[in-house]
Parts: C-alpha cells; sequence; structure tokens
C-alpha cells in the first residue's frame, strides 16, 4: 500500500481568514489525508512511501516524523507558499537517490523554480480548472473596434495558458472584402441549430479555430455578412442589432451543450462571461430558460461592464422577440423618467437588456476599480445607478492588461529605434524620426503632446478644440490620430493648416502610426469625460511618455500624480491627473508637465521610469479574474 509521512514540522492551526483555499496535486492513490489541508502548515513536506502493512496503520508505518533524513524512497508532496510564507498549495514531486528532498525549504525553492517563467517573472498558480466561455460582440483579431475587442481577444489566450478550458463566442463577420481572410482558418463543424426568438425558429450554425489554447466559436448567420463595422456603417447603427445579438447570446448558451471541441462538450458546469450588453441575455436566458428545467443548474454567470452608457434598450413591445418567458417581463422591465419621453402620451415603458443582465449575473465586474464606483452614482450610471448600488457586494473592478509582446520598446517593430527602462537613448531618435514623418520641425528638445483616440465628445476633443489656440502660444510641438465626428475632423485639418509648424492631424486609425506616436511623443493627453478603463495610458507609460489624464474611471486608478517631494526627494508618481473636467484645469496639468519635462530633467526620467516599471500585464488582471471566479461559485446560482 502507499502511506503517508510528514518530515520535519507540525501543523498549526489556520488562520481564521484562511477559508476557500484551493490546493492543486494529481491523486495517486486514496489517501485519506483529506483532513490535513483543512490546516495550515508552517513547515512541512509529505512523503507517500509504499509499506507492507494494509491501510495506514500505526505511527511506525503510517503518518509518523521522518527522524535523521532516513526515509524511504518515494514522492514528496511539498509545499508551496505565498509572499507571508503562508501553505497555499502542494504538488507532488519525485524523490530518488541521494538527490531527494533533504528539508522543507530545499521543497519550497523546488516549487518556487516551477513557478517562474522564462523572463524570471513569478507564476501564480492556478488552483481549479474551469469550463470558462465568453461571450462578447467582438475579439481580436477577428473583430475589434475598441477595449472591448483587446479584452476578448487577449485574457481568453491567458486564461488558457492557466490551465482553464476556454471557449469565446462572437459572430462570423463577413464584409466581403479582403479582410475576410482572417477566419479562413475557422472550419465549418457542420453544427446547425435552431433558437427560439423573433416569432419564430431562427438557424444559425458553427465555424471553430483551436488558437493559442483558445476555442474560437464564430456564430453565422446571413445578418453577420454586411459591409461595415460589428454595429453599423457609415449610415448609422444597424437596425436588426437586437436580433443580431439575441442570435449571438442563444446560440452561445447552446454551443457548450452541442459542440464537441477537441472530441468534448464543455458541458453544463461552465462559468459564462457576458461582455456588454450584446451578450446580455446570456444571464437571463440561464436563469429563465434552462435551470428550471435543470440544465445549468451548476453553471455561474459573470456580466463584464466595459461601457454602461450602451444598454440595449427597446420598445416595451419587443420583449416577444427575446424568446423569454412571458414571466420573466419584470426583470428586464425599463420605464424612461418623463423629461426622457418623446411626448405627452409616452408612458416610457421599455426593455433593457444590459438592465436584465445586471439582475441575473451572479458576480458583476467593471474595466477598473474607479469605474465600478463611477456607476453607482447618479452622474456615471446612466439610470442604473440604484440597480448596481443594490448589487454593490458582488460589483468589482478589474483593470485591463496590455499585450506586452506587442507594445514593447524594446522590440517594436513599428517604431525607429529601440530602447528600454535601462536605456532610453532611443526614445529621442523615435522622437526624431516621428518629427521627420510628420513634417515638423525636428527638435529634440521641444515637448511634443499627443493624442491617439475616436474623435468624439466622450474622448473629450471639444475640450482639446477650445485649448488649441492657448496652447499654440506655447514653445510646444501636437500630434492627433484618431477619426469619429465629421466636424472634429475638419477641425484637425484646418487647425493642422493655421498652425504648420506646431499643429499634426491624422485623420484616421493606423496601428504602425499609433505605435510611433506612443514612442515619439513625450506627453499623451486623455482629457476623456469617462473612461472605463483606458488603455492608451497604458501603452504610454510602458513606453516612457508621461499621460495627462481627466482624473476619471481607469484613468484614476493606472495615473499617480508626479509628487517631488516624495520619497525623501526623488519623488513618486507616473504622470499628471486633472480636475474638474474644463479647458482650464487641463491647460494647468499640461503646463506643469512641459515644466517639469524642461526644467527638472532628472525627475522627469523618473517620471518616465516608473511608468515603465508598472505591471499591467494581462497574467496579473488574469489571477485577479480568477479570485473573482471562485467568489461566483460559493453563492447559489441565480434562479428567479
Amino acid at each position: 500500500m502507499q502511506s503517508l509521512r510528514i518530515t520535519q514540522g507540525r501543523l498549526c492551526p489556520s488562520s481564521p481568514k484562511s477559508v476557500n483555499t484551493h490546493l492543486s496535486f494529481l491523486p495517486i492513490a486514496q489517501l485519506g489525508f483529506a483532513y490535513l489541508f483543512g490546516e495550515r502548515c508552517k513547515k512541512a513536506s509529505l512523503t507517500l512511501v509504499r509499506t507492507e502493512v494494509g491501510g495506514l496503520g500505526n505511527s511506525r508505518d503510517g503518518l509518523s516524523e521522518v527522524q535523521n533524513g532516513n526515509e524511504e524512497k518515494g514522492l514528496i508532496l511539498g509545499a508551496e507558499r505565498d509572499e507571508t510564507g503562508s501553505v497555499i498549495g502542494f504538488n507532488l514531486i519525485s524523490q530518488s537517490g541521494d538527490d531527494g528532498i533533504e528539508s522543507p525549504d530545499d521543497v519550497a525553492i523546488d516549487m518556487a523554480e516551477e513557478t517562474v517563467d522564462a523572463e524570471g517573472r513569478e507564476k501564480a498558480q492556478t488552483r481549479v480548472n474551469l469550463n470558462i466561455v465568453f461571450v462578447t460582440a467582438e475579439a481580436a483579431p477577428y473583430s475589434k473596434t475598441g477595449g472591448l475587442g483587446d479584452v476578448c481577444g487577449s485574457l481568453p489566450i491567458v486564461l488558457a495558458a492557466r490551465g482553464h478550458r476556454v471557449m469565446v463566442v462572437s459572430p462570423r463577420y463577413l464584409h466581403s472584402c479582403p479582410e475576410d481572410k482572417i477566419f479562413d482558418n475557422a472550419l465549418d463543424l457542420d453544427c446547425h441549430i435552431k433558437v427560439q426568438c423573433f416569432g419564430g425558429a431562427q438557424e444559425v450554425s458553427f465555424f471553430h479555430e483551436y488558437r493559442e489554447g483558445v476555442d474560437w466559436v464564430f456564430v453565422d448567420n446571413p445578418s453577420y455578412h454586411r459591409p461595415g463595422n460589428p454595429y453599423g456603417d457609415s449610415h448609422g447603427a444597424f437596425g436588426d442589432n437586437q436580433f443580431r445579438f439575441t442570435l449571438l447570446c442563444h446560440a452561445a448558451c447552446e454551443a457548450p451543450l452541442v459542440l464537441p471541441l477537441g472530441g468534448y462538450n464543455y458541458g453544463e458546469k461552465c462559468l459564462f462571461l457576458a461582455n456588454d450588453w450584446h451578450a446580455g441575455l446570456v444571464p437571463v436566458l440561464l436563469a429563465a430558460k434552462y435551470r428550471p428545467h435543470g440544465v445549468y443548474k451548476d453553471a455561474r454567470s459573470l456580466l463584464v461592464i466595459h461601457n454602461l452608457a450602451h444598454q440595449g434598450v427597446e420598445p416595451a413591445v419587443k420583449y416577444k422577440n427575446f424568446g423569454l418567458p412571458p414571466e420573466w417581463y419584470g426583470a428586464l422591465e425599463w420605464v424612461f423618467p418623463t423629461w426622457a419621453r418623446t411626448h405627452a402620451l409616452d408612458t416610457g415603458e421599455a426593455v433593457n437588456v444590459l438592465k436584465g443582465a445586471i439582475v441575473t449575473a451572479d458576480r458583476i465586474l467593471t474595466v477598473s476599480k474607479g469605474y465600478s464606483w463611477e456607476i453607482t452614482t447618479v452622474e456615471g450610471g446612466y439610470g442604473l445607478h440604484e440597480l448596481l448600488s443594490s448589487r454593490r457586494s458582488v460589483l468589482d473592478g478589474i483593470i485591463n492588461g496590455i499585450d506586452v509582446s506587442e507594445w514593447d520598446p524594446s522590440s517594436d517593430e513599428h517604431i525607429a529605434d529601440h530602447y528600454s527602462v535601462d536605456d532610453l537613448s532611443g526614445k529621442v531618435q523615435c522622437k526624431i524620426a516621428l518629427q521627420k514623418e510628420l513634417g515638423l520641425p525636428m527638435r529634440p528638445d521641444c515637448p511634443l503632446i499627443g493624442f491617439i483616440g475616436r474623435l468624439d465628445y466622450q474622448k473629450g476633443i471639444d475640450l482639446i478644440r477650445w485649448a488649441v489656440p492657448d496652447l499654440m502660444e506655447d514653445d510646444v510641438q501636437f500630434v492627433m490620430l484618431g477619426s469619429g465626428d465629421p466636424l472634429y475632423e475638419e477641425w484637425m485639418r484646418a487647425t493642422e493648416s493655421t498652425y504648420r509648424d506646431k499643429f499634426r492631424g491624422w485623420v484616421g486609425f493606423n496601428v504602425p502610426i499609433s505605435h510611433r506616436i506612443t514612442a515619439g511623443c513625450d506627453i499623451l493627453l486623455m482629457p476623456s469625460r469617462f473612461e472605463p478603463c483606458g488603455l492608451n495610458q497604458l501603452y504610454a507609460m510602458r513606453y516612457g511618455t508621461v499621460p495627462v489624464v481627466h482624473c476619471t474611471g481607469g484613468l484614476r486608478d493606472t495615473v499617480q500624480t508626479f509628487n517631488p517631494y516624495a520619497e525623501e526627494g526623488f519623488g513618486e508618481g507616473t504622470g499628471w491627473t486633472f480636475s474638474p473636467l474644463s479647458k482650464e484645469s487641463m491647460l494647468a496639468a499640461l503646463r506643469l508637465a512641459v515644466k517639469t519635462y524642461r526644467d527638472h530633467k532628472l525627475s522627469w526620467e523618473g517620471i518616465m521610469k516608473r511608468g515603465m516599471e508598472r505591471d499591467y500585464t494581462w497574467e496579473n488582471a488574469a489571477i485577479q479574474y480568477e479570485e473573482v471566479f471562485e467568489w461566483a461559485f460559493i453563492d447559489q446560482p441565480y434562479v428567479g
């Protein structure tokens, strides 16, 4: 038989706070020592040895203390510790010959070596492997209009690398253009299903690509085949978006049950991540359509809010199109306030898909801590603040990560020269190259300010427009990249003609140019009215470009205002935040940044390096997501 031994240690009572600890090891036999893991061990390693006694037996042949290092050869169950030294898990490792483990400290060292990646960074180990299903309107590189595409294109890959089984369900958008080749590797699964919604049985099919450890599943229907982006074209939003995304939600709920990906279905015990209102029907369908019939009773759902401003609101008479039982109308019911109604006889009755998701989801996440608070306020809640406040106990925020392989100044193929936190000399070469490319005077000493983003009200473009005449009186250069409101596009062109030696406006979006602006500018300006997370400030800090941002949402969470007097005069902070949102406040912050750049080079270099050293990797974000996943399975699922 096999028995268990503890070497050089004793069991200690666990801390009252040590609950829900998950342990990771491969079972070799039924050993009957589960009770040990209810306790915390300060210094212990466990040895599996073979004896002649049936059962664990007495202390001599079973659970005993090993003396003088004369233990029998076997397997070591080594303790893995967190930063405080507390045991957080065990892993079985082999012991052979004279190279056996001599002490618990050796076990800890061996385990630490197994949790270090190729670059020497510690990697936390996944405790529980889950079946995770992302449901999203966009996922890079297949479809992307903003941060949602980045999140659903990157986070699933990292979670899969950490041991989870991950599926991403998104529409198969075809535009009858060369970009459609992105789906060339997605194979038709020859699985056609019919879902009940919009007055009948609607047929969808599935395509699949297995890439970087993730099952990328694409829902196919003629409604996804048209020019434009996922939501609309040059004429505005598509009129049938509710139909298109209702299909997506129904298909996503069926996919784990009907698709034998890799030979096995994901099954009913899944964790659904519904992203924004487009996937908002998923938690409602789980509660209203499946669980009453005993399906998905062990599944959980997370609603991830990337932008609360978009909620999927439709007239109340369209509720019947969703394919939900009539008695569930209250979950989506929405009544507009009197001032928002169109006429005196308008009752304001509507249905709100995002509201239904907030009601029925097991957990709610936003893409920053700051935004998770803002959406519970009148100003940031867009009418849902009271409902979100009532669910504050299950509401959390996690900052998005960035792709540090794509955004790396030491290897970026799009920039003129490479540099790093240890050698910043290449950044000035990137600046000179950018000035030359844009036709600006090549002045490495002149502060170069940049803006990258959509040209719309949310991004504070009106503030920039009002401030540019004052800003152009200073000895600075300013470059903008973006598209959006035709009014602001035309303003950019006109301003470039007025300030030919100081201002450049690039209408449109170009990935290589965005990299070169991020690397070549000294300051990145982001005066967003609201910003759930924001990525450009994260890219900027990684490239040693100092952000000046409005103090809101994820911008407030990620940018720390420079304080020259902190740390015994060495300073702290990675940029500047300003508030209130006004031209005067923004100009004051910009001018303070410019003055620091000109007159305090050592302080400026400190700001650059602190930003470059920040850890905003997806690995870091994934660890936080896993914690919320655990919380989701603690409580019972929503049933009504």
